[in-house]
């Protein structure tokens, strides 16, 4: 018989706590809202406790995306569940997820608590924790380094006192797929109530296992499985969504078991998460990668040609990738392109359509036809611009063979209009001085890299640049026809984020780095 599994999606939680991947509010529900077109079962919207912001986002979440269960992160502390709660309150669906490590490397010297202790202090934040509401997950951080019997305990503990949902985390990726399994299995064996909740797994991806042992995980009984869009997360990331799901879909001969994910709409999401955190896919990534559907050799080009399931055990249309043929130009209205961005799944505020339509008139009188992709990238950064601090009004540039390059460059920042020039070792080099003089930036450019989103001379470029400032490293993103416009972009982009993160920390708002 096949078995659900449910889908944990903590792209916005645990995926932002990738270096540089920060997202504001905004695109936090923009995200969400993609999350519950993918169909995945709950989401997990952000920290309440660590920060405005992410208060704010958890709020937003919860109220407005339709479709799955909304969740907010919560340590085992009284204030940090009543924040959660405060954060959830009138949402249709609703879950407090709170944890505390069980491991006694962390007991003993991040917690500084007694296994007894440990124990009171879990049940008692669960039954506060069902105080507000019905729904409530209960995490053992560095489960997998854990006594097993002490893990037990706890577990049985905690279902007593109302836990719905146990999570068993892989915190530092130490497990590997015979042992994890063997872990969740001993709940089942030895756990008395342990059939009264759904199992979960929360796996790390340091050895490159996180997806081996969910899916060991789910043959030894794991109902839930947490995850990220393309598998993005703390150090090495998370268990990647799109693996786990495609995996199961797949092989449903040897799991027996399947998700209620919507998979044509994984590529589209990876796209969206990619662009927001500016966090790029690699070409060899399993499933949303560039290359997951290409064929180079002779071989196996000659077989896809006689019958594609020679070399293909997906079909790309199975997770989005078709192309799309309606064409969007220059001659488009304002309501086909709204109607098409519906299509989409993208519901615009009439400023925001007027943003995004203005960008898309422009994009038409350059390229001959428009694209989903290129149409995606024209919402996702017309959205980011909403709450820019810096933006670029515009620029030219002046390049040759016998010419010095250099660049004028007009920013507006913080109501305040700035032109400068200057020179540098190339167009792109020139801009990018010319920026850092205006904003007087310390930052360093630690990697900077171009792709076309489609195909053709009038295809738009794709840059992405990675900086670091004081300790921080965040990435930024931007796209154009003109190489040098999606350069400036993406630089400006990335500095929008070191200003976001350094306010933050003016106000004293510290994220907390958790399971």
């Amino acid at each position: 018989m096949e078995r659900m599994i449910r889908i944990f999606d903590t792209t916005l939680r645990d995926g932002e706590q990738s270096p540089g991947a920060s997202m504001n509010v905004e695109e936090k529900v923009m995200v969400a809202k993609q999350l519950a077109r993918l169909g995945v079962d709950i989401i997990e919207a952000g920290f309440a406790y660590s920060s405005p912001g992410d208060f704010e986002a958890v709020r937003r979440i919860a109220l407005e995306v339709e479709g799955p269960t909304v969740c907010s992160l919560a340590r085992a502390r009284p204030e940090d569940i009543d924040r959660a709660w405060e954060a959830l309150k009138g949402a249709p669906k609703a879950r407090i997820h709170t944890f505390l490590s069980t491991s006694d490397i962390h007991l003993k010297h991040q917690f500084r608590m007694t296994r007894e202790e440990a124990k009171k202090r879990a049940v008692e934040m669960v039954q506060r924790a069902r105080s507000y509401m019905p729904d409530v997950e209960f995490s053992l951080m560095d489960a997998s380094r854990s006594d097993q019997t002490y893990v037990y305990e706890v577990i049985e503990a905690v279902i007593a006192a109302g836990a719905g949902t146990i999570n068993i985390p892989d915190t530092v990726g130490y497990a590997v797929p015979q042992e994890f399994g063997a872990l969740i299995k001993g709940i089942f064996d030895k756990v008395p109530n342990a059939k009264q909740a759904v199992i979960s797994v929360h796996c790390h991806n340091d050895l490159g296992v996180a997806v081996a042992n969910s899916l060991a995980a789910i043959v030894n009984g794991a109902g839930q499985v947490e995850c990220t869009i393309n598998g993005i997360g703390e150090r090495a990331g998370n268990t990647s969504l799109e693996e786990i799901v495609m995996g199961l879909r797949t092989r449903k001969d040897f799991y027996h078991a399947d998700t209620g994910i919507r998979t044509e709409e994984i590529a589209k999401t990876s796209r969206l998460v990619s662009k927001i955190t500016g966090m790029v896919v690699q070409p060899n990534k399993a499933i949303v990668g560039a290359n997951a559907f290409a064929h180079t050799s002779g071989i196996h080009q000659d077989g896809l040609l006689k019958d594609k399931t020679t070399y293909e055990i997906m079909r790309p249309e199975s997770i989005g990738l078709i192309e799309s043929k309606m064409v969007m130009g220059k001659l488009s209205g304002r309501h086909a392109f709204r109607q098409r961005l519906e299509d989409l799944g993208y519901k615009l505020s009439e400023e925001e359509l007027n943003h995004a339509f203005e960008r898309f008139k422009k994009l038409a009188d350059q390229k001959k036809e428009i694209f989903e992709e290129d149409l995606e990238v024209i919402v996702s950064e017309e959205l980011a611009k909403m709450t820019e601090r810096i933006v670029l009004k515009s620029f030219h540039v002046e390049s040759g063979t016998n010419l010095v390059p250099t660049a004028t460059v007009e920013l507006h920042i913080d109501g305040q209009v700035i032109k400068e020039s200057g020179t540098g070792d190339g167009p792109v080099d020139a801009v990018y001085r010319t920026i850092a003089a205006i904003t007087k930036t310390k930052s360093k450019l630690l990697m900077f890299g171009v792709n076309a989103i489609t195909g053709g001379t009038d295809a738009q470029g794709e840059v992405s640049v990675r900086v670091e400032e004081d300790g921080r490293t965040v990435s930024g993103h931007g796209a154009d026809t003109d190489i040098i416009m999606a350069a400036a972009r993406a630089y400006l982009n990335a500095l929008n984020r070191l200003a976001y993160m350094a306010s933050k920390q003016a106000e004293g708002e510290q994220k907390v780095r958790l399971i």
